[in-house]
C-alpha cells in the first residue's frame, strides 16, 4: 500500500490552495508532439501549474513546460494494467499528490483506489463507459461510482454512466479548445471540404467520399480534403477499410493526406470553408466539431452522441447513411457564401465557451469539491 497521509489530512482552511495534481495517462496515450493522441492532446492543453502528468515514455521529448514522469511497469505476476498502476502508485509515493486524475480506465482507476487508499482517486471518462473493462454492466458502474470520482467529458457519456438505473453522482466536465492558440483566420476562405479525423467507419469518411464523387463534378471550382489515418500517429497502419477506400476517394477527387500533426489540421480547419463530420457512432464529445467551430469554418455534422450539445444551431446536420440528405446539406452550404460565413461567426463564438481558460477554472473548482467530499462527506467509499 502506497501511504499519503500527509495528502489526506489536508486541513479545511488550505481548500484555497493549489491541489497538486498526479494526472494519469491511459497506457496507449504518449505525451509528446507527434505522437499525442486526444487525451494527451488536452491533459497538455489543461494542466494547471503544478501538475505533474505521468505515462509510458514517449519516444520523443515529452510536451515542454509540463512535468512529465515516465511509468515504469512494476514487474510482478499481475495483468498488463495492474503493472501499469503499480507503476504510476510507485511514483505516487514519491510525488505525495493530493488527487490522482486517470483519464478513461476504469480498471487502472479501480487499481489505484487499492494502491493509495488515503488519496482522491477521479476517473475522466472520454468514452462510452458502457464497453469498457470494469464498467459494462450496471454492477460495475455501480462499485466503480462508489470508489472513486467519475467525470464525463459529456452529458452524453453521464447518462451512459447511469443507465440501467445506476445511482452514482457522475459530474460533467466538458473537453477544451485554447482559443488563443488557434490559427488566424484568412479574408477569404478557400473552396475546399475538410474531413479531419480517423479514416474509419465510424466516423463517416467513406458517406464524406460518396458525397464529394456526387458533388465534386458539379462544382469543378471546389475541391476536397482527407486527413486523418485509422489511429494517430505516423505509422498507422493500411487497414482494409483504408485500402478499399482509397481507390474510390481518388476517382471522387479527394485528396487523402494521411496521418498529420495536430497544427496542420487545425490550419486546415482554419482556411477551409467547410468541415463535415459525419460520424456514425455516437460522439462521446466531438473535438473535431469543435475544432473546426474555433477556427470558424462552416460545420456540417451528424446528430450522434453529443455532436448537437456542442454544435449547438451553429452548423448544418445530416445523418452520414442519408447520402441524398448528406449531399443537399453541403451543396447548400457550397452555394451560399453569407451562410458560411455567419454559421463560421457563430459557431466561433459558441467555441469560446469551451475555452481552456474558462474550462481549466471548472476543474480547479471541481478538483477541490472531490477532495472535500472525500474528505468529509465520505461520499466514496473503498
Amino acid at each position: 500500500m502506497v501511504s499519503m497521509q500527509a495528502s489526506a489530512s489536508r486541513p479545511q482552511d488550505e481548500d484555497a490552495m493549489p491541489l497538486k495534481v498526479m494526472t494519469v495517462l491511459p497506457p496507449r496515450e504518449r505525451f509528446a508532439v507527434g505522437e499525442a493522441g486526444a487525451i494527451s492532446l488536452l491533459v497538455q492543453r489543461m494542466a494547471a501549474p503544478g501538475e505533474i502528468v505521468v505515462g509510458l515514455p514517449p519516444d520523443s521529448a515529452p510536451f515542454a513546460g509540463i512535468s512529465f514522469l515516465p511509468v515504469q511497469r512494476v514487474f510482478r505476476p499481475f495483468s498488463r494494467i495492474h503493472r501499469y498502476a503499480g507503476g504510476v502508485a510507485r511514483l505516487a509515493r514519491q510525488v505525495q499528490p493530493d488527487l490522482l486524475e486517470v483519464h478513461n480506465r476504469p480498471d487502472v482507476a479501480l487499481a489505484l483506489r487499492k494502491l493509495c487508499p488515503t488519496v482522491p482517486v477521479v476517473l475522466v471518462l472520454h468514452n462510452d463507459p458502457c464497453g469498457m473493462r470494469r464498467a459494462r454492466t450496471s454492477g460495475e458502474r455501480d462499485k466503480l461510482g462508489q470508489a472513486v470520482a467519475i467525470v464525463a467529458v459529456s452529458e452524453w457519456v453521464r447518462s451512459r454512466f447511469v443507465s440501467q438505473n445506476v445511482k452514482a453522482c457522475v459530474r460533467v466536465l466538458p473537453n477544451s479548445l485554447t482559443m488563443a492558440s488557434l490559427p488566424a483566420q484568412p479574408d477569404q476562405r478557400e473552396k475546399r471540404l475538410l474531413f479531419a479525423g480517423r479514416v474509419v467507419a465510424d466516423k463517416g469518411a467513406d458517406a464524406f467520399v460518396a458525397a464529394c464523387a456526387q458533388i465534386l463534378p458539379r462544382y469543378p471550382e471546389w475541391r476536397a480534403d482527407m486527413i486523418g489515418a485509422d489511429r494517430f500517429g505516423p505509422d498507422s497502419p493500411e487497414t482494409p477499410f483504408l485500402a478499399a477506400l482509397r481507390p474510390k476517394a481518388i476517382e471522387a477527387g479527394v485528396v487523402l493526406h494521411g496521418y498529420q500533426p495536430h497544427e496542420v489540421v487545425l490550419n486546415a480547419m482554419a482556411h477551409d470553408a467547410i468541415v463535415v463530420v459525419p460520424s456514425r457512432w455516437p460522439e462521446p464529445f466531438g473535438m473535431s466539431a469543435l475544432e473546426a467551430m474555433g477556427c470558424g469554418a462552416a460545420l456540417v455534422a451528424s446528430r450522434k452522441g453529443s455532436l448537437p450539445d456542442v454544435v449547438g444551431d451553429t452548423g448544418l446536420y445530416a445523418d452520414p447513411d442519408d447520402l441524398p440528405k448528406l449531399v443537399q446539406v453541403i451543396e447548400r452550404l457550397m452555394r451560399d457564401e453569407p451562410l458560411r460565413q455567419t454559421l463560421g461567426q457563430d459557431a466561433r463564438q459558441r467555441a469560446w465557451l469551451f475555452d481552456t481558460t474558462i474550462v481549466r477554472e471548472k476543474r480547479r473548482l471541481l478538483h477541490q469539491d472531490i477532495v472535500r467530499e472525500w474528505r468529509w462527506k465520505g461520499t466514496f467509499h473503498a
